[in-house]
């Protein structure tokens, strides 16, 4: 693949990294059964990867005015996020030093201080305790100052607020490199959620990674993409980094070279992003489709910046095909020039065969317009309407007609994982990223 990635019309300075990974040399243990149900194997995840790993609290955009929080909840913790006056945005443990109670209970909020709803106590934006009912009636002296809120390791980049528990954890730039400078050539703090949707899945958190560290199941499970997306593995390029992350690069916007017709379910699927980049899709009949993605290449080149657009940090490739990231240990980045599908499973507090399955929808609008038409959720946004937060069981709620199609399989699996007909995985080489997966996990977990 790497002849469809050279950038044509963009300056090689400041562009990402696009060349391949050396090949890593992996195992051919078991990915067992049991770590998918196992309350052993669950515990030893909390202690040894979710309480170490950088996750996200929420995106940068929630805290713009000093005393503007947000809470997250991963397994059995609640965290807190706030802006101090400061300008620096630190995070805490959600909770009061007094008896333990659920300090600040909103999804988001603002607030001059952080005051505990049981009895008062009442911490400033640092998380110091300031004052207390009845100062005076304890007989070990004042507790203000001194029971103060438990600080963790906190950072804001690419738009989101991510936070560690972890006290002696590398910085985060460090954490997601090489992949950090990739994703720094998306103009990421201009994104705006437009989607967030939260599901209580029936299924343990890594079926969620393992289905995003591979793209074997795509015609199976997506079968309208075959229409508009390489995911041929020879035509795909799979990167695997010592960090423990991922990448897949799939080209974009034309049928897979698998495909013997579907010229009309190809036009029909990009109508209207060809209208939008002045392109005829009539134009492409005739067993010309595979022509869309160099030409819609060219287009966006020709009229990004009059579109509101800046390309200018761009692969061509960028510009219509599909960068996914699976950064270590749950969190999935399916990069668009207009937007980013940001994809996270979040284990359950107690039980190993549930979980939290999060979708959030990223937009970068135009310059100057309100309203955009995402290709990728096939539906239009306004940036001045906030996404709601969207919870739900299966059915209950919708993450989109992909995604969806996803949460499809995972249930099943999940049960099928526990039959004594199932012996081992026999993996493809297309899914080398899940074996590295379990191989990153099982190494964090002896550490």
């Amino acid at each position: 693949m790497a002849d469809t990635l050279e950038p044509r019309g963009a300056v090689a300075r400041g562009l990402a990294d696009i060349s391949k990974a050396p090949e890593m040399r992996l195992g051919d243990r078991p990915i067992t059964p049991d770590r998918y149900f196992s309350s052993e194997f669950a515990r030893k995840e909390w202690e040894k990867v979710w309480t170490r790993t950088w996750q996200i609290a929420g995106v940068k955009r929630q805290l713009v005015k000093s005393g503007d929080f947000i809470t997250t909840t991963l397994g059995p913790e609640t965290i807190l996020c706030v802006l101090g006056d400061d300008g620096k945005t630190r995070a805490f443990y959600n909770v009061c030093q007094h008896r333990g109670m659920l300090l600040m209970a909103e999804e988001q909020g603002h607030a001059r201080r952080l005051v505990c709803p049981y009895h008062g106590w009442a911490y400033d934006l640092k998380g110091e305790l300031r004052t207390v009912p009845d100062e005076l009636d304890f007989a070990q002296g004042s507790p203000c100052g001194k029971l103060n809120l438990v600080e963790i390791p906190c950072e804001v980049w690419a738009g989101f607020v991510w936070y560690n528990m972890d006290p002696n954890c590398a910085s985060l730039r460090s954490y997601m490199h090489p992949i950090a400078d990739q994703i720094d050539t998306y103009p990421m703090d201009d994104m705006v959620r437009t989607h967030w949707v939260t599901l209580e899945g029936d299924f343990n958190w890594k079926l969620v990674q393992d289905n995003f560290n591979e793209s074997y199941h795509v015609p199976f499970v997506h079968p309208q993409t075959k229409y508009v997306m390489e995911y041929a593995y020879p035509f795909s390029q799979f990167d695997l980094y010592p960090s423990g992350h991922a990448r897949m690069l799939m080209p974009g916007a034309g049928p897979t070279k698998m495909l013997q017709g579907g010229e009309d379910e190809t036009l029909k699927s990009m109508t209207e992003e060809l209208n939008f980049w002045g392109l005829d899709p009539d134009q492409f009949r005739g067993g010309k489709t595979g022509e869309i993605r160099v030409a819609l290449q060219r287009q966006k080149r020709l009229l990004g910046a009059e579109k509101g657009f800046d390309f200018s940090t761009y692969h061509d490739a960028q510009l219509t095909d599909h960068w996914h990231f699976t950064i270590f240990p749950n969190l999935s980045f399916s990069l668009k020039p207009d937007g980013n599908i940001w994809l996270r499973a979040r284990p359950h507090e107690s039980d190993p065969q549930k979980c939290y399955f999060d979708m959030w929808y990223m937009t970068l609008f135009p310059k100057g317009q309100t309203k955009y038409f995402s290709q990728s959720m096939s539906d239009w946004v306004d940036v001045n309407v906030p996404a709601p937060h969207l919870q739900g069981k299966l059915g209950e709620v919708s993450m989109g007609p992909g995604i969806d199609q996803d949460l499809s399989v995972w249930f099943g699996q999940q049960k099928a994982l526990h039959s004594r007909g199932y012996r081992r995985d026999y993996l493809a080489g297309q899914e080398s990223r899940v074996r590295f997966f379990h191989e990153n996990l099982e190494r964090w977990m002896l550490e």
